[in-house]
C-alpha cells in the first residue's frame, strides 16, 4: 500500500468537504454501517481527514446526525465532484440556516468574530458542526455545539497575535475551538497563547508533542519562518 505524504498530500487539507456522487464512491475498510447510505442520500459530502493519502485516495469522514455517527473511509481524488474550503464558508448563510441562527448560539459567535477579524490578513474559517451546515445546509449543529475554526497560519504567529485572537475569539455567545493550521500541521491556539510548551501538534501521521509549530527541525529548510504581519 502506497503512501503519499508529500505536495500532492498537501493539496487535500485536513477539514475541507468534498461533494461526492454516493456511498459507491468510498474505498471503506470494513462494511458501512447502515447510517452512512441516508447520511450521503441527504447531503453527498465528506470532509477530508488528517491522515496519509493512499494510492491517490483521499481520506476522508462521513458524519451522521447523531454525534456518535462518524465513519472513516477513502475517496479517489477522480471522483471529487466539487470542494469547500473553510474560507469559503466566512460569508454562506443558507436560508436554512438563517431560520436556525437565532436558536444556535454558535452562528451568532461566527458573527462576532466575522466582524472582529474583517480587517485582519487572515485567512480563516469555521469547521465542525458549523461549517458543515454552512456548506450542505442541512441541520449539524445544535445549542450546545461549539464553534470550530481554523486559522491558516504559514508564518510564526507572535505571541501578542495569538493572545489577541485567544482574548477577542472567545468572547462569544458559545465556545470557540480554534486550530491554528502551520505547514506543519494544527495546534490549539489556547495552548499556544498560553505559552504550554511543548504543544501538541497534530501531523498526518499522527499528533507529536513540538516547542516550535512551524519549526521544520534540524536539516530542514527554515525559509519563510518570519512572524506574519498581522
Amino acid at each position: 500500500m502506497h503512501l503519499d505524504n508529500s505536495t500532492e498530500a498537501r493539496a487535500w487539507p485536513a477539514h475541507d468537504l468534498l461533494r461526492l456522487t454516493g456511498t459507491a464512491d468510498l474505498v471503506c475498510p470494513g462494511p458501512a454501517p447502515s447510517w452512512v447510505e441516508d447520511a450521503l442520500a441527504q447531503a453527498p459530502f465528506v470532509v477530508v481527514r488528517r491522515a496519509p493519502i493512499v494510492a491517490g485516495m483521499i481520506p476522508v469522514g462521513i458524519r451522521g446526525s447523531l454525534r456518535n455517527q462518524r465513519f472513516a473511509a477513502y475517496l479517489h481524488r477522480s471522483l471529487i465532484v466539487s470542494r469547500i474550503t473553510p474560507e469559503q464558508l466566512v460569508g454562506a448563510r443558507p436560508a436554512q440556516v438563517r431560520a436556525r441562527s437565532g436558536r444556535i448560539p454558535a452562528f451568532g459567535t461566527l458573527t462576532m468574530i466575522k466582524a472582529k477579524l474583517a480587517d485582519r490578513p487572515l485567512r480563516w474559517g469555521p469547521t465542525g458542526s458549523v461549517g458543515f451546515e454552512l456548506a450542505t445546509g442541512l441541520a449539524a449543529a445544535t445549542p450546545a455545539s461549539d464553534l470550530d475554526l481554523l486559522i491558516r497560519v504559514p508564518k510564526r504567529l507572535p505571541a501578542a497575535a495569538a493572545e489577541w485572537l485567544l482574548a477577542n475569539l472567545s468572547a462569544g455567545p458559545s465556545r470557540v475551538d480554534v486550530q491554528l493550521e502551520t505547514p506543519r500541521g494544527a495546534v490549539s491556539l489556547a495552548e499556544y497563547a498560553r505559552g504550554e510548551r511543548p504543544v501538541l501538534l497534530r501531523q498526518t501521521d499522527g499528533p507529536v508533542l513540538v516547542f516550535d509549530p512551524w519549526d521544520p527541525g534540524p536539516g530542514s529548510s527554515r525559509t519563510g519562518l518570519a512572524a506574519v504581519n498581522f
